[in-house]
This record gives C-alpha cells, structure tokens and sequence, in this order.
C-alpha cells in the first residue's frame, strides 16, 4: 500500500495497476507546499494546479487530505468536463480496504444526502426557471427607474432623497441576492453563460467584483463557519465569535477591544461600515492587486452610470455622500440576512465533517413566508444550498430531509436578525438558537428505509 507515493501531477488514468492508498498517507498532503484529495475514491495531486484552479486556490486546498467528492458534486454543472482537467492530477485510488469516507465520518448520513441529491436531478429540480431569474432582473430594473423618476419629478429634497435612497438600496440588495444565483452557476447549464450574467449584474449593476466575490464565498460553502477557512467569520480582531475564540482570546491575552461589551458596539460598527467600508476597500484592491481589469472595467461602468445619472441633481459632493448612504443602508440588510442563518450556528477550527452536517452544524433555516423568500433571496433556505442548487427545488429538500430525521428544527422567526448580538459570548443567551438533534446520534437511513424512501416521501 502507497506504492507509487512519489508520483506527481502528470500521471494518466489509463496507467495500470493504479498506485492505492491508505487515508494515513492521503492525509499527511495537507500542506500549502503538498496537496492531495479524494474524488469518487480516486485521489489527486492539486500541489500546483491548485493555483490555476478557476474557483480560486484557497477552496481546493481548504479540502488537502481529505475525501471532496460531495464538495465537488456542489460547486461543479458539468463533472464530465471538470474531469478532464483532473485526469492529469491523478496519482492512484484508495485501497480497497479502506472506507470512502476518512476520519470516522458517518457512511449512512452521506449514502442518504447522495439518494436525496440524485432523487432531485431525477426530478429536474436543478433545472431552473430562466423567467423567474427574468422577472428578478426586471424588477430591479423597475426600481432603478422608480428612483431616477422620484429625482427627476420631485427634486433633490430631503424627502425624495430619503425615499430614493430606500428604493436603491433595495434594488442593489436585490441584486447582490440574484449575482448569488450566477454566481453559484445555477441559473444556465453552461458556466460560461452563468459568468457572462454575473460579471454584468455584479459589476455594472452593483460596482463590485465577480472574483472578489467568487473568492470569497466558495469558500464560505466549502467550510461555513471554520475559521481560518471561512472569510465570513475573519472578524479582524473587532469581534469574538463562537465558543472556542474567545477561549483562545483569553489565554493569549488578546485585548484589542472590550470584547465584553460588543454587544454594544455591534451596531455602531458592524452593520454601518461592512459594506461602505470594508467591502468597498476589499473589492478595489482585490480588483488592482490581483490584476482583475474585467472586473474593474465593469465596476467603473457602475460608477459611471450612477454619476452621470445623479451628479446633475447633487454636485460631485452630493452625489458622493448619496451613494454610500445607499451603501449604508444596503449594508444593514445584508447584515441582517447573514447574521441570522448562519453566524449564529456553530463556529469553530476545523471538525472534519461530511458536506451534509457541516450544512446542518454551521447554517440554519429562517421561516417561509413570501415576503422572507423575496427579503433574503431565498437565502432563509441556507441549509439547502448547494453550489449549483437553484431557487424553487429547496421545499423539496427541506421536506425529504425533515421526513429522513436530518433537518434541525431550527427555523427561527425572522426577527431574530436582530438579537445577533446577544449570540455573542459573554452576554446573554436570551437570542441563542436551538441546534436541533446532534449529528452523531443514529438516524433514520435510507440502507434501513430502502431506497424509495426518499420519492414515495415526496409522492406517497
């Protein structure tokens, strides 16, 4: 076992006997200078390659020595054509003795979420609506001719201004919910089509970056709420998060701020410079620093637009201070969004979980309503994304996943937005949110339930 370890990226499937593996060996390639995963029990050298990979390096490398096939499946449409550019990083298969799964994670919960993921592709449920994702970008549309129209006919009162700057802020939130879509490659079959829309949308419509983004939140879904591995939870020393951080604050007598009181501070400084501040800053050097002149040729003609467009009612100045008040509003509803699916869950170093809990441990549910849907950009369905995953199938999964015994009960009100920062250690635990059954107690499986479970419980 492990003959042929010193093979490199280059070998080809259509060498035999193919070099087999022990997870022992797989995961001492865990390094930034020696990487090794496993896909489908096949296991690749991403060393180099890792650095051309179009999903960005960090991703592919947050999985070095472990099994990716579930992280795979999500963030790829085409496996067929993906594999093509993997043939040449193979190095061997895991031995035959050995399980698919490394470090002790459960076989039955991923052999269920596997049955749930191809009864729904039989289903045609990631088959999206390419009207729905039209009726979106109309109505943002719409919004941002409501806005100019307000201007033009009232004036630049303080009245219009206000009632303008809620109607932009809506529209470019709605747009940061639909570039979501895009950028997930969820809306067309082709990735090329879903990047083309998404460059436009997140870079003529909102200023920002499509590879900024695309860095950023891949690795969110690969590893939600793992610091050091999620950008969502790298909160620059301002805030604590979770039960281990302030723990390890504490011993290493970290002290940058009075983290007993950011409960307090958290509205003065979260919500009203995440988006104006940090992002902005984030996205325009993003942009210069790693040569992204696309993205920026697209964020300028988002400026452009907006100046031409507002600079004859306000003056340079004005025009200036109304966009980032738009951004400051923009900025509290995303906060808003954000904090109360997935930063009140667990946050935490690495556990090595299955794709399926790691969803279920890190992120949550918030009520179904119309206006919630609309509100969030069906991001109150968190659990159930999965890369590719469009809008309208996720009830589906919500109801099959409930039925198998998997799915927390953990659907809060949508007002619990707002107790975000009593989640926070060191304060009250009033707003902190049920976790639903442990992950490691036995479920209901579909090797027990048979395997038509998952269809008769959707069409008894």
């Amino acid at each position: 076992m492990g003959k042929g370890a010193n093979r490199g990226e280059g070998a080809t499937e259509c060498e035999a006997p193919m070099p087999t593996f022990s997870w022992e060996e797989i995961q001492k390639h865990n390094l930034p200078t020696d990487k090794w995963l496993v896909v489908d029990r096949k296991v690749y050298n991403i060393t180099k390659w890792s650095r051309r990979h179009p999903g960005g390096h960090r991703v592919i490398g947050h999985y070095a020595g472990e099994d990716a096939t579930d992280a795979f499946r999500a963030f790829h449409r085409d496996f067929d054509f993906v594999r093509k550019f993997m043939k040449p990083l193979l190095v061997g298969e895991l031995a035959p003795e050995e399980p698919s799964q490394d470090r002790g994670k459960n076989s039955q919960i991923i052999e269920d979420f596997r049955a749930l993921r191809k009864t729904a592709e039989a289903m045609n449920l990631f088959k999206s609506n390419h009207l729905f994702f039209l009726l979106l970008l109309a109505h943002i549309i719409v919004m941002e001719s409501i806005a100019w129209f307000t201007i033009f006919y009232f004036g630049n009162g303080w009245i219009p201004t206000i009632i303008t700057s809620f109607v932009l802020a809506t529209s470019q939130v709605q747009a940061g919910w639909l570039q979501h879509d895009y950028g997930h490659l969820s809306v067309y079959k082709k990735s090329t089509w879903n990047h083309v829309v998404h460059k436009f949308i997140i870079g003529h419509v909102k200023g920002a970056s499509a590879n900024w983004w695309n860095h950023r939140h891949f690795q969110h879904h690969a590893k939600p709420n793992i610091f050091q591995k999620d950008p969502d939870v790298n909160m620059l020393h301002v805030f604590v998060l979770g039960e281990w951080q302030p723990v390890e604050y504490g011993k290493k007598k970290l002290k940058y701020l009075p983290y007993n009181h950011q409960h307090e501070y958290f509205f003065l400084v979260g919500p009203p410079l995440l988006i104006p501040l940090y992002f902005q800053y984030q996205i325009i050097m993003s942009m210069i620093v790693h040569k992204h002149w696309v993205d920026l040729a697209w964020a300028i003609s988002y400026y452009a637009r907006f100046f031409v467009t507002y600079i004859p009612f306000y003056g340079v100045l004005g025009a200036i201070l109304f966009l980032n008040f738009i951004r400051f509003l923009e900025s509290h509803w995303f906060v808003w969004v954000t904090q109360m699916n997935h930063i009140v869950m667990d946050i935490d170093r690495e556990p090595y979980r299955d794709w399926f809990s790691t969803q279920l441990a890190a992120t949550c549910n918030v009520e179904q309503s119309f206006f919630n849907d609309w509100f969030s950009g069906h991001l109150n369905f968190q659990i159930e994304q999965w890369g590719c995953w469009p809008k309208g199938g996720v009830g589906f999964v919500l109801r099959v996943s409930t039925s198998l015994g998997y799915m927390p009960i953990l659907r809060p009100h949508f007002w619990y937005g707002s107790c975000f920062p009593l989640h926070f250690p060191f304060t009250s635990p009033s707003c902190t949110l049920p976790v639903g059954p442990a992950l490691s107690q036995p479920q209901p499986l579909a090797a027990e339930r048979g395997g038509s479970a998952l269809v008769s419980t959707l069409c008894p």
